[in-house]
């Protein structure tokens, strides 16, 4: 068994497991964004966001340039996009199943 190499799989997703960071992988999705905007989306402190996306940047899952005073954000490739509709689609799938049994829970209520 590779154990560094389900430890390095577990470290990235704990890497994700945050809703902040979560989030801003997916206004990034759109493309390149500056950090003025995601503050404005998120509508958290900027040492928050600061702090978030000092980890998606070790990751290396984000990249930050500096276009005059402006940092904007990047997802560094489109896997990190894809990976998120893949986890989309997973979760409606599970909450699609969840409201079934949920509806045949309350027809057999009665």
């Amino acid at each position: 068994m590779a154990v560094a190499l389900y430890q390095a799989k577990a470290e990235f997703f704990r890497m994700l497991g945050h809703p902040v960071r979560i989030r801003v992988l997916e206004l990034l999705q759109a493309g390149p964004t500056p950090v003025r905007d995601l503050l404005a989306e998120l509508a958290i402190e900027p040492s928050s966001l600061s702090q978030q996306l000092a980890v998606l940047r070790r990751s290396g899952i984000v990249t930050a340039t500096r276009e005059g005073s402006t940092v904007v954000y990047a997802l560094s490739g489109t896997e990190v996009a894809d990976l998120l509709r893949t986890a989309r689609r997973i979760l409606t799938g599970l909450i699609a199943e969840q409201n079934t049994l949920l509806a045949e829970l309350r027809a057999g209520a009665d």
